[in-house]
């Protein structure tokens, strides 16, 4: 049984439950006392309460995705230094080596930002050639046999960086896609509707003071919301993500 079919089941269960305990209790309130025309305290009860609720999951969901883009921005950079020690501590090996390492660095750089970048957006997965890439900077510094003492220092450091940018390009890869999954977006969606429906409820006139204070009200939330869904893919939507890979392009 999929999560959609057993979300549904529990919602119909629920309110079928709710409205039926609602239409037996409503046949035994005599008429007289039944004034449709005033708003029963139970609603503007029940519409703090959704306010409440709803203003909690949008605030979790903003720190959510938040957290994420954050977390990714910062992978990025982790992969770029890394890079960018490679390059700079390869000045210890002779001439041909540190060139053939900093090209290395520099094409991997340059793959990433053009090629596999826009790929990552759009698949929300990593591409053969930039492993292989990245596997070749690796063959050049840990196939390297140092010659003295100074090469020998340098040498360690140098496949520890490697390593560390292995280690956030994986990391970059697990994180590629939308962060929110498509339940939780049917869950502020719909919670955006009920929040907004529910001031009907209360017999909201066509005042200027009530329509404007409907107005910011709804669209409030649909900034929120706004802000979560561009929040959600960094990959896709952030400009700034990939910047630190692009320093390093000569």
């Amino acid at each position: 049984m999929s999560d959609w079919l057993v979300l549904a089941i529990a919602i119909a269960a629920t309110c079928g439950v709710v409205l039926l305990v609602t239409v037996l209790h409503q046949r035994r309130i005599d008429e007289e006392e039944d004034d449709p025309t005033e708003t029963p305290d139970v609603m503007e009860y029940m519409t703090m309460m959704v306010g409440v609720v709803y203003a909690i999951v949008l605030g979790l969901a903003i720190a959510g995705v938040w957290e994420s883009r954050g977390a990714a921005e910062d992978t990025v950079r982790t992969e770029a230094q890394a890079l960018h020690e490679v390059s700079a501590r390869a000045r210890a090996y002779p001439e041909p080596v540190r060139d053939r390492i900093r090209a290395d660095v520099a094409a991997y750089a340059s793959y990433v930002v053009h090629k596999e970048w826009p790929v990552m957006a759009a698949k929300s997965e990593l591409t053969p050639r930039g492993d292989a890439l990245l596997l070749k900077v690796r063959a050049d510094v840990s196939d390297y046999h140092p010659r003295n003492d100074f090469e020998n220092q340098t040498y360690q450091p140098l496949v520890d960086q490697v390593a560390v940018a292995d280690g956030a390009r994986s990391a970059r890869g697990q994180g590629a896609g939308p962060t929110l999954p498509p339940v939780v977006w049917f869950g502020l969606l719909a919670g955006a509707v009920v929040t907004v429906g529910l001031m009907f409820t209360l017999q909201i006139r066509r005042s200027a003071r009530e329509l404007l204070m409907a107005g910011v009200f709804t669209a409030l939330i649909a900034f929120l919301l706004f802000l979560v869904w561009d929040f959600d893919d960094p990959w896709l939507r952030s400009t700034d993500a990939i910047q630190p890979l692009k320093d390093l392009l000569p």
